[in-house]
């Protein structure tokens, strides 16, 4: 009662301002001009004025003036305006134990008609509930068209709900059992030098609820770990008490309208910081001057530059190297050349220990080699064949190395590694087959002129 005694003596104080500014304040100022204006005494127009039928004549006139300029609404305080409250929350009344209601809005917007002083009011007062009642409603394929209604508080004021009605679908409510898995969020902000070990849920199985065509969507029940946790700062055990649980659809869409019980369940996280040393190693593109090659490659002032990769086991013992390619086209004519790289992170690497690296690049005579009965091998071999050479010459092949010679001098066979790739091929005879060549020095240029010639067979 309080608020609404306060609201209309605020809204009274206000009007009386509004009388004595605009009305009483000019009018005196007026009279008191005129009498200055034309000699008149003072104390005679005092008198005048309190003559009884002067002030019921001026009284008169004064309310027939205030009628007319009520009634031609210049003054607006009494008159009809709207005012439009957006966002306001829907509350449902229904049997949530027995069903499930797919299609209410979660707010509407209502717009208030009325007086301004009925709409202040109206604003100053209550919480502008609007509600969904579907007690009488039962379960049906069919949707229903439903009233929304909004308990105003001011009954001189007019309202009008955006949307007014809604199509609701009311299913029975069924349950099922589901096992739960879990999704790691914000691996990014996690700290690059750890990695997730391990992860356990006090919960492997979770009950849903919810009409029978929206758990038949149901794809996975995932719990949702965020990484982004500030206790994440080393390696050890953490125990979550509240990870939240939602249900997905196949195509990893969250589905909103599934009640899960339990809503959250708990964790327990093993960080571990997993690295290992490899070597930097670099590959070169371009054609050096004719007659040239790299004699010696350093690494910020080192022959072998190693840096510390991090990540999971798993993903970082299988990188044996970190490649960085540069590009020495035109070079060899004259002095050394440096480069500034960028070190890339190889896929599975969550952190590199140096991102940047100075390249030094010197150059000799170059001269050829030929190294004979390099072993060919396959790659990508297609599921439910096997590949066998046509005859002994395709199960090696002779490679031409070039260099200076103090580096090509020391090369076998078993420094160079030939194989051929065979992604998309099918079964049957397969004549010079491309070889592909990679060898250890990358200061070495390695050249097959021949292919090889293979069969696939069905297992």
């Amino acid at each position: 009662m309080s608020k609404i005694f306060n609201a209309i003596a605020n809204f009274f104080k206000a009007f009386y301002y509004l009388i004595d500014r605009y009305i009483v304040t000019p009018i005196s100022k007026l009279v008191y001009a005129i009498g200055k204006r034309i000699g008149s005494n003072p104390i005679k127009i005092d008198s005048f004025l309190n003559r009884p039928n002067v002030l019921l004549y001026f009284s008169l006139i004064l309310a027939i003036v205030v009628f007319f300029l009520v009634d031609s609404r210049v003054i607006t305080l009494v008159g009809t305006d709207a005012e439009i409250l957006v966002n306001k929350e829907v509350r449902v009344e229904y049997n949530k134990e027995a069903y499930v209601v797919e299609g209410i809005p979660e707010t509407v917007d209502i717009t208030l008609i009325g007086r301004k002083m009925d709409l202040y009011l109206a604003k100053q007062l209550g919480e502008h509930e609007v509600v969904l009642d579907l007690t009488d409603y039962t379960p049906r394929e069919d949707p229903y068209r439903v009233k929304l209604t909004y308990n105003q508080n001011i009954d001189n004021l007019n309202y009008k709900l955006d949307p007014s009605f809604v199509y609701v679908t009311i299913s029975k409510k069924v349950s099922s059992l589901k096992t739960i898995d879990y999704d790691l969020l914000n691996q990014d902000e996690l700290d690059g030098t750890l990695s997730i070990k391990s992860v356990n849920l006090d919960k492997n199985e979770v009950v849903v609820k919810g009409s029978e065509e929206t758990l038949a969507k149901i794809a996975t029940v995932k719990a949702l770990i965020d990484l982004s946790n500030d206790e994440f700062k080393d390696s050890g055990t953490y125990t979550l008490e509240s990870v939240p649980i939602v249900a997905f659809d196949e195509n990893g869409k969250i589905l909103e309208n599934v009640e899960i019980v339990p809503v959250t369940v708990g964790a327990t996280i093993e960080l571990s910081s997993y690295s290992v040393d490899v070597p930097l190693r670099i590959m070169t593109t371009g054609e050096l001057v004719a007659g040239k090659a790299i004699s010696n490659i350093t690494i910020n002032g080192q022959n072998e530059f190693k840096v510390k990769i991090y990540g999971e086991q798993s993903e970082i013992d299988s990188i044996t190297s970190v490649p960085v390619t540069i590009d020495v086209t035109g070079k060899g004519a004259t002095g050394d050349t440096s480069y500034n790289v960028v070190i890339p992170k190889p896929s599975g690497v969550r952190y590199i220990s140096d991102n940047y690296a100075n390249v030094k690049v010197s150059f000799g005579d170059g001269e050829q080699k030929t190294i004979e009965g390099v072993v060919v091998t396959y790659r990508n071999v297609p599921s439910g064949y096997t590949v066998n050479a046509r005859s002994g010459e395709d199960k090696t092949v002779n490679v031409l190395v070039n260099g200076v010679a103090s580096v090509i001098d020391k090369i076998t066979a078993d420094d160079i590694e030939a194989y051929i790739d065979l992604a998309g091929y099918t079964g049957g005879d397969h004549d010079n087959v491309k070889v592909i060549v990679e060898g250890k020095d990358s200061k070495v240029t390695y050249i097959v002129n021949s292919g090889v010639n293979i069969t696939l067979t069905k297992n």
